[in-house]
Protein backbone atom coordinates (compact mmCIF):
# COMPACT_ATOMS: atom_id res chain seq x y z
CA UNK A 1 0.00 0.00 0.00
CA UNK A 2 0.98 3.90 -0.89
CA UNK A 3 1.98 5.28 2.34
CA UNK A 4 4.17 8.00 0.81
CA UNK A 5 1.97 10.70 0.86
CA UNK A 6 2.80 14.34 1.48
CA UNK A 7 0.40 16.29 4.28
CA UNK A 8 -0.59 18.59 1.76
CA UNK A 9 -4.05 18.15 -0.68
CA UNK A 10 -4.18 21.05 -3.72
CA UNK A 11 -7.77 21.71 -4.98
CA UNK A 12 -7.96 23.44 -7.94
CA UNK A 13 -10.78 25.98 -10.28
CA UNK A 14 -10.33 28.70 -12.97
CA UNK A 15 -12.25 31.99 -14.35
CA UNK A 16 -12.37 32.52 -17.69
CA UNK A 17 -11.71 30.33 -20.58
CA UNK A 18 -8.56 29.92 -22.36
CA UNK A 19 -9.58 30.46 -25.95
CA UNK A 20 -7.65 32.74 -27.61
CA UNK A 21 -10.79 33.73 -30.14
CA UNK A 22 -13.41 35.98 -28.85
CA UNK A 23 -11.81 37.23 -26.14
CA UNK A 24 -14.19 38.63 -24.09
CA UNK A 25 -13.08 42.53 -23.53
CA UNK A 26 -15.32 42.47 -19.90
CA UNK A 27 -13.15 39.51 -18.73
CA UNK A 28 -9.98 39.04 -20.75
CA UNK A 29 -7.72 36.74 -18.70
CA UNK A 30 -7.74 33.45 -17.89
CA UNK A 31 -7.26 32.58 -14.06
CA UNK A 32 -6.04 29.26 -12.44
CA UNK A 33 -6.47 28.81 -8.54
CA UNK A 34 -4.87 26.12 -6.00
CA UNK A 35 -5.98 25.93 -3.01
CA UNK A 36 -3.67 23.75 -0.78
CA UNK A 37 -4.74 22.75 2.57
CA UNK A 38 -3.14 20.72 5.06
CA UNK A 39 -5.03 17.21 5.32
CA UNK A 40 -5.51 17.44 9.23
CA UNK A 41 -6.99 20.79 9.19
CA UNK A 42 -8.82 20.20 5.47
CA UNK A 43 -10.72 16.95 7.53
CA UNK A 44 -11.35 17.91 11.03
CA UNK A 45 -12.12 21.94 10.46
CA UNK A 46 -12.88 22.76 6.84
CA UNK A 47 -15.12 20.18 5.58
CA UNK A 48 -17.27 20.20 9.20
CA UNK A 49 -17.82 23.86 8.75
CA UNK A 50 -18.59 23.90 5.02
CA UNK A 51 -21.72 21.51 6.11
CA UNK A 52 -22.95 22.97 9.18
CA UNK A 53 -23.24 26.48 6.85
CA UNK A 54 -25.17 24.18 3.93
CA UNK A 55 -27.57 22.62 6.94
CA UNK A 56 -28.04 26.57 8.37
CA UNK A 57 -29.19 27.92 4.83
CA UNK A 58 -30.42 24.59 3.10
CA UNK A 59 -31.29 22.08 5.54
CA UNK A 60 -28.98 19.73 3.92
CA UNK A 61 -25.82 19.14 2.41
CA UNK A 62 -26.31 18.19 -1.04
CA UNK A 63 -25.53 21.29 -2.25
CA UNK A 64 -22.86 22.31 -4.33
CA UNK A 65 -21.58 26.03 -3.96
CA UNK A 66 -20.71 27.70 -7.36
CA UNK A 67 -19.59 31.43 -8.10
CA UNK A 68 -21.68 31.90 -10.78
CA UNK A 69 -24.78 30.55 -9.76
CA UNK A 70 -24.43 32.62 -6.08
CA UNK A 71 -23.46 35.79 -7.97
CA UNK A 72 -27.18 35.29 -10.09
CA UNK A 73 -28.66 34.22 -7.54
CA UNK A 74 -30.45 31.07 -9.49
CA UNK A 75 -31.75 28.48 -8.22
CA UNK A 76 -30.99 26.88 -5.20
CA UNK A 77 -29.35 30.52 -4.34
CA UNK A 78 -32.90 32.23 -5.08
CA UNK A 79 -33.49 31.88 -1.47
CA UNK A 80 -32.86 35.17 0.50
CA UNK A 81 -35.66 37.60 0.98
CA UNK A 82 -33.93 40.89 1.13
CA UNK A 83 -30.53 41.77 1.37
CA UNK A 84 -30.08 41.55 4.61
CA UNK A 85 -30.50 38.04 4.46
CA UNK A 86 -27.88 37.06 1.03
CA UNK A 87 -25.45 39.65 2.95
CA UNK A 88 -25.81 37.10 6.20
CA UNK A 89 -25.39 34.42 4.30
CA UNK A 90 -22.38 35.93 2.07
CA UNK A 91 -20.96 36.81 5.69
CA UNK A 92 -20.98 33.61 6.91
CA UNK A 93 -19.33 32.27 3.73
CA UNK A 94 -16.68 35.00 4.05
CA UNK A 95 -15.90 33.80 7.75
CA UNK A 96 -15.67 29.98 6.65
CA UNK A 97 -12.69 30.94 3.76
CA UNK A 98 -11.15 33.51 6.89
CA UNK A 99 -10.73 30.89 9.17
CA UNK A 100 -10.28 27.59 6.88
CA UNK A 101 -5.97 28.09 6.64
CA UNK A 102 -5.71 27.11 2.83
CA UNK A 103 -2.72 28.40 1.20
CA UNK A 104 -3.58 30.16 -2.01
CA UNK A 105 -1.64 29.96 -6.03
CA UNK A 106 -3.18 31.54 -8.22
CA UNK A 107 -1.73 32.24 -12.29
CA UNK A 108 -3.59 34.87 -13.83
CA UNK A 109 -2.97 35.16 -18.02
CA UNK A 110 -3.81 37.84 -19.85
CA UNK A 111 -4.90 36.81 -23.19
CA UNK A 112 -4.44 40.21 -25.00
CA UNK A 113 -0.94 40.44 -24.06
CA UNK A 114 -0.73 37.08 -24.79
CA UNK A 115 -0.94 37.46 -28.67
CA UNK A 116 -0.18 40.61 -28.58
CA UNK A 117 3.84 39.10 -27.89
CA UNK A 118 2.83 35.64 -29.64
CA UNK A 119 0.32 34.94 -32.39
CA UNK A 120 0.93 31.19 -32.13
CA UNK A 121 0.41 31.69 -28.09
CA UNK A 122 0.24 28.52 -25.71
CA UNK A 123 -3.06 27.27 -24.20
CA UNK A 124 -2.95 29.92 -21.56
CA UNK A 125 -4.94 27.22 -19.17
CA UNK A 126 -1.43 25.49 -19.56
CA UNK A 127 0.65 28.30 -19.33
CA UNK A 128 -0.80 28.88 -15.25
CA UNK A 129 -0.66 25.35 -14.98
CA UNK A 130 3.02 25.01 -15.15
CA UNK A 131 3.90 28.56 -13.29
CA UNK A 132 0.99 27.29 -10.17
CA UNK A 133 2.83 23.93 -10.09
CA UNK A 134 6.35 25.15 -9.70
CA UNK A 135 4.72 27.51 -7.01
CA UNK A 136 3.70 24.52 -5.37
CA UNK A 137 6.34 22.68 -5.75
CA UNK A 138 8.87 25.98 -3.56
CA UNK A 139 5.99 25.57 -1.15
CA UNK A 140 6.05 21.69 -0.27
CA UNK A 141 9.91 22.22 -0.19
CA UNK A 142 9.93 24.86 2.61
CA UNK A 143 7.61 22.41 4.13
CA UNK A 144 9.97 19.73 3.88
CA UNK A 145 7.29 17.70 1.95
CA UNK A 146 8.60 18.04 -1.98
CA UNK A 147 9.70 14.32 -2.22
CA UNK A 148 5.96 13.18 -0.68
CA UNK A 149 3.49 12.43 -3.50
CA UNK A 150 0.83 15.20 -3.49
CA UNK A 151 -2.18 14.74 -5.39
CA UNK A 152 -3.93 17.75 -7.04
CA UNK A 153 -7.70 17.55 -8.10
CA UNK A 154 -9.23 19.53 -10.72
CA UNK A 155 -12.97 19.23 -12.00
CA UNK A 156 -13.74 17.29 -15.45
CA UNK A 157 -14.17 19.09 -17.93
CA UNK A 158 -14.64 17.28 -21.10
CA UNK A 159 -12.78 14.29 -22.44
CA UNK A 160 -10.56 16.38 -24.94
CA UNK A 161 -9.99 19.34 -22.45
CA UNK A 162 -9.35 16.95 -19.78
CA UNK A 163 -6.68 14.39 -21.87
CA UNK A 164 -5.15 17.44 -22.43
CA UNK A 165 -4.64 18.87 -19.60
CA UNK A 166 -3.41 15.38 -17.82
CA UNK A 167 -0.63 15.04 -20.93
CA UNK A 168 0.79 19.15 -20.21
CA UNK A 169 0.54 18.03 -16.45
CA UNK A 170 2.97 15.09 -17.00
CA UNK A 171 4.95 16.71 -19.06
CA UNK A 172 5.81 19.54 -16.55
CA UNK A 173 6.05 16.88 -13.73
CA UNK A 174 8.43 14.86 -15.72
CA UNK A 175 10.51 17.85 -16.08
CA UNK A 176 9.80 20.84 -18.05
CA UNK A 177 10.11 23.04 -15.48
CA UNK A 178 12.21 25.81 -13.93
CA UNK A 179 13.66 23.19 -11.66
CA UNK A 180 14.83 20.92 -14.36
CA UNK A 181 13.22 18.03 -12.66
CA UNK A 182 11.08 15.35 -11.81
CA UNK A 183 7.95 16.64 -9.71
CA UNK A 184 6.12 14.21 -7.27
CA UNK A 185 2.45 15.87 -7.98
CA UNK A 186 -0.19 13.57 -9.34
CA UNK A 187 -3.37 14.84 -10.83
CA UNK A 188 -7.11 13.62 -10.03
CA UNK A 189 -9.84 14.16 -12.13
CA UNK A 190 -13.30 14.76 -10.21
CA UNK A 191 -16.93 14.96 -11.74
CA UNK A 192 -18.53 18.72 -11.94
CA UNK A 193 -21.13 17.16 -9.26
CA UNK A 194 -18.87 15.67 -6.83
CA UNK A 195 -19.54 17.56 -3.60
CA UNK A 196 -15.84 18.22 -2.61
CA UNK A 197 -15.61 21.15 0.22
CA UNK A 198 -11.80 21.58 -1.68
CA UNK A 199 -13.26 22.54 -4.67
CA UNK A 200 -16.14 24.53 -4.08
CA UNK A 201 -13.85 26.90 -2.03
CA UNK A 202 -11.46 26.78 -5.10
CA UNK A 203 -14.21 27.87 -7.28
CA UNK A 204 -15.08 30.77 -4.95
CA UNK A 205 -11.74 32.42 -4.99
CA UNK A 206 -10.46 32.12 -8.28
CA UNK A 207 -13.03 35.07 -10.37
CA UNK A 208 -11.82 37.97 -7.40
CA UNK A 209 -8.55 37.22 -8.59
CA UNK A 210 -9.16 37.97 -11.93
CA UNK A 211 -11.16 41.26 -11.18
CA UNK A 212 -8.57 42.59 -8.93
CA UNK A 213 -6.23 42.21 -11.99
CA UNK A 214 -8.64 43.33 -14.19
CA UNK A 215 -9.89 46.70 -12.37
CA UNK A 216 -7.33 46.87 -9.55
CA UNK A 217 -9.21 50.33 -8.31
CA UNK A 218 -12.34 48.81 -7.64
CA UNK A 219 -14.08 47.72 -4.18
CA UNK A 220 -13.49 43.66 -3.79
CA UNK A 221 -14.16 42.55 -0.71
CA UNK A 222 -13.73 38.62 -2.13
CA UNK A 223 -10.16 39.33 -2.97
CA UNK A 224 -9.06 41.57 0.16
CA UNK A 225 -10.04 38.22 2.42
CA UNK A 226 -7.75 36.60 0.06
CA UNK A 227 -4.57 38.84 0.35
CA UNK A 228 -4.28 36.84 3.55
CA UNK A 229 -4.14 33.49 1.95
CA UNK A 230 -1.55 33.88 -1.16
CA UNK A 231 1.75 31.95 -1.36
CA UNK A 232 4.54 34.22 0.18
CA UNK A 233 8.11 32.81 0.69
CA UNK A 234 9.32 31.98 3.92
CA UNK A 235 5.34 32.61 5.62
CA UNK A 236 2.93 35.25 4.66
CA UNK A 237 2.59 38.68 5.48
CA UNK A 238 0.51 41.11 7.12
CA UNK A 239 1.25 43.84 5.26
CA UNK A 240 2.13 44.54 1.29
CA UNK A 241 2.21 42.09 -1.85
CA UNK A 242 4.75 39.71 -0.76
CA UNK A 243 3.13 37.21 -2.54
CA UNK A 244 3.53 39.20 -5.97
CA UNK A 245 5.46 36.83 -8.48
CA UNK A 246 5.05 33.95 -6.46
CA UNK A 247 1.51 33.00 -4.86
CA UNK A 248 -0.17 35.04 -7.38
CA UNK A 249 1.59 35.60 -11.06
CA UNK A 250 0.75 37.53 -13.94
CA UNK A 251 1.67 36.81 -17.37
CA UNK A 252 2.91 38.42 -19.87
CA UNK A 253 4.12 41.03 -17.60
Amino acid sequence: MQTNFSDYIVYVDESGDHALQNINVNYPVFVLAFCIFHKRHYAEKVITELQKFKFKYFGHDIVILHEHEMRKQTEPFNIFRGKAQHQAFMNDLSKIIIDSNFILIGCVIDKQKLIQKNRQADNPYHLALNMCLESLYSFLEEKNQHEKITHVIVERRGKKEDNELELEFRRVCDGANWYNQKLPFQIQFADKKTNSAGLQLADLVARPIGLHIIKPDQPNRAFDVLTQKFYCKGGRKALGKDYDGLGLKCFPL
